[in-house]
């Protein structure tokens, strides 16, 4: 299984190292606040009627302005950013001198977007598809305006002025024929579009892909979607940075769906929402592995799970399980395939049954990805009763899948570490023995047996090392950028760097990031850590921090986690490498 992993996992990584993929994930990323801050207002004005309450008309009014103009917006906002990532790709194949302004692009993809979205009315506009439903036209335009701006920029063709006039005129006529070439062939093809189809061309889109969405919410079409971004994640490749792109619009068109339902009083029926993937699929992390951690501190016989699960119940409990996938391990780890494939899939289609068959409301509110899944989910749902019911069938079923995989795992490793600890008590005996004949000798398998039993233990080498890394932090200025997928990963390494060097006064500073998230900020640190589940962002990450100068340090999973709960070793690395 694992020489098939390994065969496919090159496929997985160029997949999700693509930079109009890149684009489409990171420009959602950046999107993500306006989301989760549309969605507080939401909740004021709604949750509340879970309980009987509702507000006078004049206040929901008025909590809902703040709603319609961000998440009724978001389309718009997400074809500026999906355009200003890819522009940043581009960038890095253009001269130093002759780079494309990523503001113009941001404007221009905007007012393209507006141009194709916007459905004029007699007395008015309907901004209908500047919202949700606009999502992927909002990607198409994104992904087409850069590529226009860099053909014009690499050729030259854009109005020069001379060199003793202002940087920023000349750079505001540099990008007028690329911005006109990308507002009018975007106004050409809206104008034709409309006159071949009479419609525009994100209502054409939605009504295409209909049957997909309604393909999406079905029991099949939700296990693969499950199943696909832990498959990804078990070859070592960071699933939803695979699958995320495809289904967001369609998830974000759900989400808003439901919103309607509930407030037209209907039942809320769409599945596969926004929360969806974070709480339900995702229920504790990809593999729905929320539970894991648990079991292993709780049932494991073995030191090394228990240890694992130990540390990985506090992360696990807030969607961060890299932990539990690295320290166990379950990445590339055949013992763990099947629970990992099939307890997400199991948690979605039992959601599907609850949702479908016996009349609970799905998910109607996005909330970060790090709230604990069990409360997540009953927020999501609107406080849903069955909710309550479902989180605790879901908490019996995937102890019961997981459970005996981890068992069996367990013993193996139970019986390992008896037998080291036998070979140990054999070489102990051995030494007694011979004490009275080789006494040199028994020293030496002494102090060789003591370092064998005691590996964590720091040696007089380990300690000068971490007294030179200290030194070496106390006189110089080092600025350390953590990226994972979703930033939760990176900041237990960064907040372990931080707090040591709080502690012991060094003058380091780590920051956390997702990848694509605060790009910019790399140009200002020595060194960027890629946390082990992006790597296959190495490539892409390299040429940016090739451009800037800055040291590039990638890391397995285990040492990942070591460094994490070691913070000598940490210093050492960060060091070292610089």
């Amino acid at each position: 299984m694992n020489k098939v992993f390994d065969k496919l996992k090159p496929i997985f990584e160029a997949i999700a190292a693509n930079k109009y993929v890149s684009a489409i994930r990171d420009g959602f990323i950046a999107c993500m606040p306006i989301i989760i801050f549309s969605s507080i207002f939401m909740m004021i004005a709604y949750v509340p009627n879970a309980w009987g309450f509702y507000w006078p008309k004049n206040v929901t009014n008025s909590l809902m302005i703040a709603y319609n103009y961000s998440m009724g917006l978001l389309a718009l906002f997400v074809a500026g950013t999906t355009a200003k990532n890819l522009t940043d790709s581009k960038n890095l194949e253009l001269p130093k001198t002759n780079q494309i302004n990523p503001v113009a692009v941001i404007v221009a993809s905007e007012i393209a977007f507006v141009i194709l979205s916007i459905l004029p009315l007699k007395t008015g506009v309907d901004l209908t598809y500047m919202g949700t439903q606009g999502l992927i036209c909002a990607y198409i335009v994104g992904l087409i305006v850069p590529n226009i701006y860099y053909i014009c920029i690499k050729n030259n063709v854009t109005i020069k002025l001379p060199p003793q006039v202002p940087g920023n005129i000349s750079q505001s006529f540099k990008d007028l024929i690329p911005m006109g070439l990308s507002v009018t062939l975007f106004w050409l093809f809206g104008v034709g579009f409309k006159a071949l189809t009479g419609t525009i061309l994100p209502r054409w889109i939605i009504q295409v892909l209909s049957p997909l969405f309604q393909a999406s919410d079905s029991y099949l079409g939700l296990a693969l979607i499950a199943g696909a971004m832990a498959f990804f994640w078990f070859c070592g490749v960071q699933g939803p940075s695979i699958v995320q792109p495809a289904v967001v619009p369609i998830m974000i068109a759900n989400t808003a769906a439901n919103l309607q339902q509930y407030q037209a009083g209907e039942h809320v029926s769409h599945v596969l929402a926004m929360n969806t993937m974070d709480y339900v699929m995702n229920f504790g992390g990809t593999g729905s592995t929320l539970v894991v951690a648990f079991i292993m501190m709780f049932a494991a016989r073995s030191a090394q799970l228990k240890a694992v699960g130990k540390a990985a119940f506090i992360p696990g409990t807030f969607s961060v399980n890299e932990p539990v996938l690295f320290g166990m391990p379950i990445i590339m780890n055949p013992m763990f395939f099947i629970p990992f494939l099939l307890t997400p899939i199991v948690n979605v289609c039992l959601f599907k049954f609850f949702v479908s068959v016996l009349g609970m409301n799905s998910m109607m509110y996005t909330m970060p990805w790090t709230v604990p899944a069990p409360i997540g989910i009953v927020i999501s749902t609107g406080f849903a009763p069955l909710a309550f019911v479902y989180v605790l069938l879901t908490l019996v079923l995937d102890v019961a899948i997981y459970f005996p995989f981890i068992r069996v795992y367990d013993s193996t490793l139970l019986a390992e570490e008896k037998a080291n600890e036998a070979t140990l008590e054999g070489d102990n005996t051995a030494v007694l023995a011979a004490d009275t004949v080789e006494p040199k000798k028994v020293a030496t398998q002494t102090i060789s047996m003591q370092t064998a039993t005691a590996p964590n233990d720091a040696g007089p080498s380990e300690k000068a090392t971490a007294s030179h890394s200290e030194d070496y932090f106390k006189k110089n200025e080092v600025d350390v950028l953590v990226l994972c997928a979703g930033g939760g990963t990176s900041g237990i390494l960064a907040n372990a760097l931080n707090k040591l060097s709080k502690e012991r006064g060094l003058k380091l500073s780590a920051a956390a990031r997702a990848y694509g998230q605060d790009m910019d900020l790399i140009k200002d640190m020595n060194m960027v850590i890629l946390a082990p589940q992006m790597e296959s962002m190495k490539a892409n990450l390299k040429k940016i921090t090739d451009k800037y100068g800055v040291k590039l340090v990638t890391t397995t999973g285990r040492q990942y986690i070591d460094l994490t709960n070691n913070g000598d070793m940490a210093l050492n690395f960060v060091e070292s490498n610089l």
